[in-house]
């Protein structure tokens, strides 16, 4: 039977309550949003109803709306109010695409490939905060080439961990640093982070797989 295979999507503190941003994992463009209790979703970025990006809805409470007509659904992705309709219970098959997310040691992960409900969890980054995400124009492969390592999801460089997300046309690096580090500490950390951008990025081979 496959593991679950969780992909790294933001960092936590990129996402406070009430917040809806849309991001992108492998091909795939997700609406993640937190609700005003803290709890974070990853749904595909289409309302069922007329296709709205749900990305560019709004939060309320513990339900998301899309901003074209409204509809709104709980934190399962069922709907739960039609304003243009306020009396009708809506049919609960009418629901949003939903992926499994957890908020893990400060970041947030997505299951790409899930075989049952809590068969694994993400790899634990005990002793680490968030730095920053940026994004590179390059492949992943290329990426670890850059950093002298082998292709990974989780990579190291100087003081950095970086995560690696594969989006659409290109990669985010998702950066942590050790827990209790220095404010001059994180803007060196910072500071190498960009320049590893731009290592990467002058490379003609960049977009290679």
């Amino acid at each position: 039977m496959p593991s679950t295979v969780w992909t790294p999507i933001a960092l936590a503190c990129d996402l406070p309550p009430r917040l809806v941003i849309p991001v992108t994992c492998n091909d795939q463009d997700l609406a993640l949003w937190r609700s005003e209790s803290g709890k974070v979703q990853a749904w595909i970025d289409r309302c069922p109803h007329r296709g709205m990006r749900l990305s560019h809805g709004f939060v309320r409470g513990e339900l998301l709306s899309c901003i074209y007509h409204g509809w709104r659904y709980d934190g399962a992705g069922i709907c739960r109010k039609i304003p243009a309709h306020p009396d009708l219970e809506p049919p609960a098959t009418i629901r949003a695409t939903a992926w499994r997310a957890i908020e893990q040691d400060g970041v947030i992960w997505v299951a790409t490939q899930d075989d049952a409900e809590g068969a694994a969890l993400p790899p634990a980054l005990d002793g680490l905060s968030a730095l920053r995400s940026v994004p590179v124009s390059a492949a992943p492969a290329w990426i670890a080439t850059t950093c002298d390592q082998p292709e990974a999801q989780i990579l190291r460089h100087n003081d950095l961990t970086l995560l690696v997300q594969p989006a659409k046309d290109l990669t985010m690096i998702h950066a942590l640093i050790a827990q209790g580090a220095t404010a001059a500490e994180r803007i060196r950390a910072s500071r190498d982070l960009e320049i590893l951008r731009l290592r990467i990025e002058a490379n003609p081979a960049r977009s290679a797989a």
